[in-house]
């Protein structure tokens, strides 16, 4: 799950929810996670905290226009976790939105980009939030490995319980897919190992946590660009007309190169989290 690489500054807000620190030990890596909302000055080191994200992911419209925005509208449901020294080593953001307004109720086809958009929707109407979606777990490169994923999610979704919400869904983006664009997604969600739990890493992480794979979002996220644009994004030649194989997109990307764009539509998988 999770979008990341975007470089911003961010304007200070008070925190209008009490939220305790909450520390936790993994092998190698002595965490503190907090809210953006108790430590605003953890703004600026979030965004330039490094990450693995391939450049592309970045330029999905949603995204771009709205992922900065989150922890000025929503600072409680930001999560920062730094280590011994205070450096900080992984972010998460949620974002509250009414899963159960008229004319919702399923989790979206349209995952990620549209509960971005009925949670901005629902902000700029008032609507009350009756479900917390994550919406990015991000670690630095050098923690990665230490389980820190594991400790962030349980503290969002802490996070979310103790805010009164009775459920966190998530639009998983799974994190070993890309090894394999061609396999359909519906596949390599539901593939299993002799254990039961799921074979990719990261949905794995989730079932452990008691999250329950629901179903995937085809449509995820678009990020769609000239000829040109994927050129510099990737340092491939988008020449044929066809799908190509990108490194770190999780499906085939669509290639028009005669008209001049490039296309990729990601999907991700539904995984819900009763609280």
């Amino acid at each position: 799950m999770g979008r990341g690489g975007f470089r911003v500054r961010l304007g200070r807000r008070v925190n209008r929810y009490p939220y305790r620190d909450r520390a936790a030990s993994v092998p190698g890596v002595d965490l503190k996670i907090t809210s953006l909302a108790e430590r605003p000055e953890l703004a600026e080191p979030m965004w330039a905290m490094a990450d693995t994200w391939a450049e592309f992911v970045e330029y999905d419209a949603v995204a771009w226009s709205l992922t900065a925005r989150i922890p000025v509208e929503w600072p409680e449901h930001v999560l920062v976790a730094t280590d011994a020294e205070g450096r900080v080593v992984a972010r998460a953001f949620s974002v509250p939105f009414a899963l159960r307004a008229e004319g919702r109720g399923e989790l979206p086809d349209g995952g990620w980009d549209q509960v971005m958009l009925w949670a901005f929707s629902d902000l700029k109407r008032g609507r009350e939030a009756d479900t917390v979606s994550a919406i990015e777990i991000t670690v630095a490169p050098d923690a990665q490995g230490h389980g820190v994923s594991g400790q962030v999610l349980a503290a969002l979704r802490e996070n979310a319980r103790g805010r009164g919400f009775g459920e966190v869904v998530a639009p998983v983006r799974p994190s070993a897919k890309h090894l394999e664009p061609a396999t359909p997604v519906e596949e390599y969600a539901r593939r299993t190992r002799d254990d039961g739990l799921p074979h990719d890493p990261w949905l794995r992480v989730h079932v452990r946590a008691g999250g329950v794979i629901e179903k995937v979002a085809p449509v995820s996220m678009t990020v769609s660009g000239t000829v040109g644009q994927w050129r510099e994004w990737t340092g491939l030649p988008f020449d044929e007309e066809g799908l190509v194989e990108v490194p770190g997109a999780l499906v085939p990307v669509h290639c028009e190169p005669g008209r001049g764009y490039v296309v990729y539509v990601e999907p991700n998988v539904w995984v819900r989290h009763a609280l």
